[in-house]
């Protein structure tokens, strides 16, 4: 579900990507140290936006550093670390963990009871720094698959439920800002569950597997869908157009304006092809 939350690289300056590849490395690196190598696996380009859109509203102090890895073995890469990489390395984690623990627990998939034993090694730390989020995540996917279990008709129920996970996970510190970050957490994650849904529209209807829009009988209806995204986005970025944002304010445009709409479009075109 995740993978939508990303930036249009073909706008970026050289600069820019520099700055947002070594967020994404620092994440990374992270990960590696705070959980373990294996749960590289699970990184998610989605995580770099949270982290940025942290560190722009607060602005920590910032390591950074350059590095080979076992991932990029030849040539160095930099990273930066602080507090919000830390936390989105963390968040990545136990996002992958309940994912795949769910997966497990609905399909029985042997791939995912693989990957809880990966992702859970080190989910009981996190939850002890992060109890809210990780709360929010375990209750949010557990609502979410039971409304898909009873093929819910209603898609404002299940994008809901994928938007209350997504605005916990904005809000780091319970301040003046945490209900603008709530909001728009809301707003972001219902535009990611309905691009989901949309671009799996004809994969779900193969294989038999729940899909809002076809629990609401619209047939592909992608004009109606790309309107219920328009509408998402734009609450999205009327809450973010209010947070105090200089520092990365063009990535993170970049991300909310051009990068979400070309990776909806690039998978759409993916699953068209296949």
């Amino acid at each position: 579900m995740f993978g939508y939350v990303t930036v249009n690289f073909e706008e970026l300056t050289s600069q820019e990507k520099v700055r947002y590849n070594a967020i994404y490395c620092g994440i990374c690196r992270q990960i590696r140290n705070r959980s373990s190598q294996l749960s590289r696996l699970g990184l998610s380009y989605d995580m770099a936006f949270l982290a940025l859109l942290l560190m722009s509203l607060y602005e920590p102090e910032e390591v950074t550093g350059k590095k080979a890895c076992a991932l990029h073995p030849i040539k160095p890469r930099p990273w930066v670390d602080n507090e919000y990489i830390q936390y989105a390395a963390d968040m990545n984690v136990a996002l992958a963990y309940y994912q795949a623990a769910d997966d497990w627990q609905d399909d029985r998939k042997l791939s995912a009871k693989v990957m809880t034993g990966v992702f859970g090694k080190n989910c009981e730390a996190i939850r002890q720094r992060f109890p809210r989020q990780c709360e929010a995540i375990a209750r949010c996917i557990q609502e979410l698959s039971a409304l898909e279990r009873d093929n819910c008709p209603n898609a404002d129920a299940t994008a809901n439920c994928f938007g209350t996970l997504m605005a916990e996970l904005l809000v780091y510190h319970e301040d003046i800002w945490a209900p603008t970050l709530r909001r728009m957490g809301m707003a972001l994650g219902r535009f990611i569950y309905l691009a989901d849904a949309a671009v799996d529209y004809r994969a779900d209807c193969r294989k038999h597997k729940y899909n809002p829009f076809l629990a609401m009988q619209t047939g592909e209806n992608w004009p109606l869908w790309e309107d219920f995204l328009v509408l998402a986005m734009g609450k999205c970025t009327e809450e973010f157009e209010k947070l105090p944002l200089v520092q990365d304010k063009k990535l993170l445009d970049n991300i909310l304006y051009s990068g979400v709409w070309c990776s909806f479009r690039g998978k759409k075109e993916q699953e068209d092809g296949k």
